[in-house]
């Protein structure tokens, strides 16, 4: 990061109030080592909350943020009273720049909350998040006013309130703070009958100076048994609301980003403001020392991009090389990333510093390994075997009937996708060992190695495995394509080795003036060979005529989305020419950042206009590859079947159409997974079919490819259709004649398929869940303008 170019921030928790009318006794905030509270206004005055406004949509339109998250924070917030709160509001909206959405929460105890503010939060569409610890035994053991009273029942009174059907859509969930001495099971039951749509269950703060209490009968890690127990319970209900804390381990066990700051290695993007307007960074640094969050900056005299290059925010940006040597050393640190900064904190080191692993290091490593082992992992062969790869009858079992027909219907959330990538998994590793052994020759070292990770560092060879272009080698190799080589494997095995930080060596090939380490880049070096090390700070490549570089020169490329998804923007790895079009070159800076702001608007488009397909995708889509322009403007995209989690696209003119073509592109990538797992269709079956939307005869698998991406097309014109309810003009038009000529195209493709005779039993079911999705479209009413526009179009592509 240099200093001209921040990383941008893009969440801002501003202090509306910073006194409180409860007296928890584990609150940061008063109770920790920072007293800066104690010396600043009661109230943010209407000139500071102003200005944050107008800094805030300067940085958005500076770093063209298609959202930014506002979080209304105290202290009590409601102290503020409803006229400041809606001063607040309406600030922020009228400052972002067009394109810039506003996600607005304010997070409360809940005990002031009531039907008036309840009623003002919606029309300010205003997300409402609680605090409460479990049930009333645990949520007294803290959370009492200063008297000693209960502040159980007002809480509960307030979240019965967010349930009520007019205010639901307001419930952004519950944070619950740990306490190893309530009982787990108690307080995980007491939270879900509350129905809430997320919970967050936080370590209480604490440091090395001030340790977390750890009762002797509870044993050495009380913390990672307590939250074990509710993962447990969590699982067994079927994963009933969302929990950040179980997500990010799960996500960052196959590679993907962490959804939190206190997980993972991803940057932080988090600023706060306080009453008096200056700038601080993290809350939770108010528990290490007085003053460690102050930053010397104010909202008067410094911009957000000031603050992002404030040394103490670039240090929880710097992922891997911001963490001590024993962290970095560990095996579990991709998922841990170190825990939260300010649990590192140790004063008894020479001067105070933040070098340290988190003071819960072991139950963060006790957690993580537990949830690892829920999970399960097949090993890579070892090395010299003739191990064949798994039976295809094995693979079936990584989706339920339920999962199956969730997917029929066009959809696949979170576990369900998550199922598919398992399953992906399994079939790379069982392609890899195959290729393997059908080359009999080459590079014992890397396979060797590789197998070797697989035990002693099973997330790092995942992560390098899970990269969509791994088993693009094998593919290639198993189709008989000799001149691919066996670098591929070696450069697989070295990034592996990278990630696990080991010290381990592998020689690898150098061709084209690139040594290519899959998931994390390339190095330009002379063609020949090369000696990748893989160390505790990063990595040595040790090139054939002396040459040492401990850098990547052209690294994987991340973009950062709202709610801390991270997609690669892969155009580095040479085996990425798998898609049916041809791919760009590595994006230049300009190109880059139209992509970022293109993927960021896309993807807030995508919640808003497909959410039933948007945690699917957040889930299993992980690289999106840029391709080069198609004829003429126009629109190209692309999937291969041997890249899950990859989608091939050239940028396209608009956010929305780059929504769209993510959606329909992934469709191809899940209906893949699918058919990898079972048959759909007589496989012996040479016919050929008509699409209704192609002028051209294809195969079974095409049709049926084509019908399931334009379920997510259909059902994109269809919300468009609903927003334009009623209104007038070009727009509405369009998406009104763009659903009525891709819901009769999508019916008539699903029973073509059903009339075929060729599918399977399973085939059948599968046409059974699209027809059960495409019917509801069918029934709703269209203007016959849009019905004589969607006749037009369809004369028009049959060429009449």
């Amino acid at each position: 990061m240099t200093t001209s170019t921040p990383l941008p921030l893009t969440q801002f928790v501003v202090k509306i109030h910073s006194r409180c009318d409860l007296a928890c006794d584990h609150c940061y905030v008063y109770e920790h080592a920072d007293r800066s509270w104690s010396s600043r206004p009661k109230v943010i005055a209407d000139g500071i909350l102003a200005k944050a406004a107008e800094r805030i949509g300067e940085h958005a339109a500076a770093h063209r943020l298609p959202a930014v998250r506002v979080v209304l924070h105290g202290g009590e917030p409601l102290l503020a009273g409803p006229d400041r709160l809606r001063r607040a509001a309406e600030a922020f909206r009228a400052a972002l720049p067009p394109g810039c959405a506003l996600d607005l929460r304010i997070h409360t105890n809940g005990v002031l909350l009531n039907r008036a503010f309840c009623t003002l939060f919606a029309e300010l569409d205003l997300k409402v998040g609680i605090s409460l610890d479990g049930d009333k035994a645990a949520n007294d053991r803290h959370r009492r006013f200063a008297d000693g009273r209960s502040s159980h029942p007002q809480v509960l009174r307030a979240v019965a309130l967010l349930n009520e059907p007019e205010f639901r859509h307001l419930f952004a969930g519950l944070l619950c703070t740990m306490d190893v001495e309530n009982d787990p099971v108690a307080v995980y039951r007491a939270l879900a009958e509350l129905r809430p749509p997320a919970v967050d269950f936080l370590l209480p703060h604490a440091t090395w100076d001030e340790r977390p209490k750890r009762p002797a009968a509870l044993g050495a890690t009380p913390y990672a048994d307590w939250l074990l127990t509710v993962h447990r319970l969590w699982e067994a209900d079927g994963r009933p609301f969302a929990v950040r804390t179980f997500e990010s381990v799960h996500r960052t066990l196959r590679g993907f980003s962490s959804l939190t700051e206190s997980l993972g290695l991803e940057p932080s993007d988090l600023a706060v403001l306080e009453t008096d307007g200056t700038f601080e960074q993290a809350d939770s640094l108010k528990t290490a020392y007085d003053g460690a969050p102050a930053t010397g900056l104010n909202v008067f005299a410094h911009s957000l991009d000031d603050l992002a290059r404030h040394p103490g925010i670039a240090a929880r940006q710097s992922g891997l090389a911001g963490l001590s040597e024993a962290c970095r050393a560990c095996s579990v640190v991709r998922s841990c990333g170190g825990g939260l900064y300010a649990h590192r904190f140790r004063s008894d080191d020479g001067g105070g510093s933040f070098d340290h692993p988190s003071v819960y290091c072991g139950d963060l490593m006790t957690f993580i390994n537990g949830l690892a082992g829920s999970a399960g992992s097949a090993a890579v062969p070892p090395q010299g075997g003739q191990q064949p790869a798994p039976e295809p009858e094995l693979l079936p079992g990584a989706l339920t009937s339920s999962q199956l027909d969730e997917l029929a219907r066009g959809y696949g959330g979170a576990e369900t996708v998550a199922a598919l990538g398992r399953s992906q998994l399994a079939l790379t590793r069982a392609m890899l060992a195959a290729a393997w052994d059908a080359s009999g020759q080459g590079r014992p070292e890397a396979w060797a190695l590789l197998s070797e990770l697989d035990v002693e560092a099973p997330a790092a060879v995942d992560a390098v495995l899970a990269h969509p272009y791994a088993r693009a080698w094998a593919a290639r190799r198993l189709a008989g394509d000799l001149a691919v080589g066996l670098g591929p494997l070696a450069s697989l095995a070295a990034a592996a080795a990278v990630r696990a930080g080991r010290g381990d060596a592998v020689a690898v090939p150098v061709r084209g003036g690139w040594l290519h380490l899959p998931t994390l880049g390339r190095i330009a070096l002379p063609d020949g060979e090369a000696v990748v090390t893989g160390c505790a700070d990063g990595f040595e490549v040790r090139a054939g005529d002396g040459t040492v570089r401990t850098a990547l020169d052209e690294p994987l490329r991340r973009v950062r989305l709202a709610g801390g998804w991270t997609v690669a923007l892969e155009d580095a790895d040479p085996l990425r020419d798998c898609h049916d079009h041809p791919v760009a070159d590595r994006l230049p800076d300009g190109e880059l950042l139209d992509w970022t702001g293109a993927l960021r608007e896309a993807w807030e488009l995508l919640g808003r206009d497909l959410p039933g397909y948007a945690e699917g995708i957040r889930t299993g889509l992980t690289t999106v590859t840029p391709l080069r322009p198609g004829p003429a403007g126009r629109d190209v995209s692309s999937a291969a079947r041997q890249a899950y989690g990859a989608v091939g696209i050239a940028r396209p003119a608009t956010a929305p159409t780059l929504a769209l073509l993510l959606a329909h592109e992934f469709q191809h990538v899940k209906l893949g997974a699918v058919l990898d797992l079972m048959d759909l269709y007589d496989r012996a079956d040479t016919a050929l079919y008509f699409a209704p939307w192609r002028p051209d005869p294809r195969p079974l698998e095409g049709l049926l490819q084509g019908t399931y991406a334009h379920l997510a097309v259909t059902e994109y014109w269809g919300t468009r259709t609903l927003a334009y309810d009623g209104l007038p003009g070009e727009a509405a038009d369009r998406a009104r004649a763009q659903f009525a000529l891709w819901r009769r195209y999508t019916a008539e493709a699903v029973e073509r398929l059903a009339e075929s005779g060729a599918l399977t039993g399973t085939g059948l079911r599968f046409a059974d869940g699209m027809r059960a999705t495409v019917s509801p479209w069918l029934a709703l009413p269209l203007p016959a303008a849009a019905e004589h526009a969607a006749d037009r179009a369809r004369r028009e592509r049959a060429g009449v």
